[in-house]
């Protein structure tokens, strides 16, 4: 399943996502595997989940059913029981592999409302110059350094948002507004958004005066010819259509 963070939602956490969508798909009627043992629950595999606060027209998840139902009308059905802003995209029928394996870069949209394309286009051209650039933050297992240079595959600045839904920062706006669009690597421990920020920060004395808007445009395979971020689903669409 592919569905969006959108609007005032993007400010949900995975924890309010995994509630809303297990009520969604007891009002929806969905015929729900569950797990084994004392505490049965349903079988829902998360995979890369977007940070609270950053909006997403890419997020993936796996539901394991007690019987075939026809993706399209379990599609339409967790739509509708789903609050608005948290959109399912499309459904297909697992057939290839495990989806968690397929996601190994994110197409990542920051607007950067303040701040003037050439300023930005500088400590981009610094990072990007940069052999590696350490930043700092806090995990569950206490403050950890990590290479943030090293999972940028591809970035650039731009002036015009990307395809996605209204409600962008810089939208109806003359005030300037730098874009960054930006292909990052899934690593281990993952490079945020705000973590390249903050590499931008270090190369740079980059600092924004307002709080970037961030949104994930993509997630996938990456296309090691170009660089490119490929379709996840891809390989279960073509699976059916054999």
């Amino acid at each position: 399943m592919r569905y969006a963070k959108r609007g005032r939602m993007r400010f949900s956490s995975h924890r309010d996502f995994q509630r809303a969508l297990e009520r969604a798909l007891r009002r929806a009627g969905v015929p729900m595997a569950y797990s084994a043992g004392f505490t049965p629950h349903p079988r829902i595999s998360f995979a890369g989940a977007a940070a609270t606060g950053v909006a997403s027209e890419a997020e993936y998840l796996e539901i394991a059913l007690a019987q075939r139902c026809d993706p399209d009308l379990v599609r339409a059905a967790l739509d509708d029981a789903l609050p608005e802003g948290l959109d399912v995209l499309e459904v297909v029928q697992a057939r290839t592999g495990n989806l968690a394996d397929r996601l190994e870069a994110s197409v990542w949209e920051v607007e950067l409302p303040g701040v003037a394309p050439e300023e930005a286009e500088h400590a981009l051209a610094a990072l990007l110059a940069a052999p590696s650039v350490q930043v700092q933050r806090l995990t569950k297992t206490g403050m950890r350094s990590f290479d943030a240079r090293a999972a940028v595959l591809h970035a650039v600045v731009t002036r015009e948002a990307g395809d996605r839904v209204p409600g962008s920062a810089s939208e109806g706006s003359d005030a300037a507004c730098a874009i960054l669009r930006m292909v990052v690597r899934h690593l281990t421990p993952a490079v945020r958004p705000d973590d390249v920020l903050a590499a931008l920060r270090a190369v740079a004395d980059f600092a924004p005066p307002l709080p970037a808007r961030v949104t994930r445009l993509a997630q996938g395979p990456l296309m090691h010819g170009n660089g490119a971020v490929a379709d996840p689903l891809a390989a279960d669409r073509d699976a059916a259509d054999t």
